[in-house]
């Protein structure tokens, strides 16, 4: 789509994702609004942003996902160039650079 054609985004989707209260409903928003595999791509990229916030290897990381080397570079480029909406994910899920969720600090 080139630029002249693309829309201006959209609020509301995301104002209806807020609503949600639980991850069961966020599971069932997300199963009517995606295909499985639009879903399963989201949640292995999602998965390949852990990993890497967590200072494991590409190697590893496509053992553990199945994700290709594409994808993860990709993902590494939104973590570190993006707009930073992992990292306030992270924060709030307790997920800290180099350690898994609920690793207390040395």
């Amino acid at each position: 789509m080139n630029k002249q054609n693309k829309k201006p985004r959209s609020d509301e989707m995301y104002r209806a994702i807020l609503t949600l209260k639980s991850v069961d409903e966020c599971k069932k928003f997300f199963d009517d609004l995606c295909t499985v595999t639009e879903l399963q791509a989201m949640e292995q990229r999602y998965q390949v942003a852990v990993y890497l916030s967590q200072g494991m290897i590409y190697n590893d990381i496509l053992e553990k996902t199945g994700a290709s080397s594409a994808t993860i570079s990709r993902v590494n480029r939104s973590l570190q160039y993006g707009a930073d909406g992992y990292a306030i994910a992270f924060e709030r899920l307790g997920i800290t650079a180099g350690k898994p969720a609920g690793e207390e600090e040395a």
